[in-house]
């Protein structure tokens, strides 16, 4: 994943992006995949995930992390539960990475996707514009 990352990020810096004023972001696997670009060391500004994994895979932590991290979570998730999402909170606090985490109650896994019996248009917004708020807070 690592290594498609890298070439993700080489494919925009040709394309003239200035890739060090970048904010990942996700939902689902995409989420999962913001994380674990955290976590590579990849210099970015911030990190987002919207219902993603949060599980740290074994001989990784967050020691690299260079952005601020922001994850987006449903409490009525049972996919990732609340308790793997308090643990991603300590590891992020134990690695001193700037991070803000939040949950919405009643929300499940995929509380974004408009053609699921999940969507949740509550937490589908708010979540929505607290990324578009941070993102002038971190760039």
């Amino acid at each position: 994943m690592r290594a498609l990352m890298h070439g993700a990020l080489e494919a925009a810096k040709s394309k003239g992006i200035n890739i060090n004023n970048v904010v990942v972001m996700g939902y689902c696997f995409g989420g999962e995949a913001a994380l674990e670009m955290a976590r590579s060391g990849a210099n970015m500004k911030g990190f987002v995930s919207f219902h993603g994994d949060l599980t740290t895979p074994e001989g990784q932590n967050h020691k690299n992390t260079k952005g601020k991290a922001m994850v987006f979570h449903g409490t009525a998730d049972t996919a990732i539960s609340i308790n793997d999402f308090a643990q991603f909170a300590e590891e992020l606090e134990a690695s001193n990475v700037p991070h803000e985490m939040v949950t919405y109650g009643g929300a499940p896994h995929a509380f974004t996707e408009f053609s699921s019996d999940r969507y949740r248009e509550d937490a589908d917004k708010a979540s929505w514009n607290r990324f578009l708020e941070s993102l002038d807070e971190v760039l």
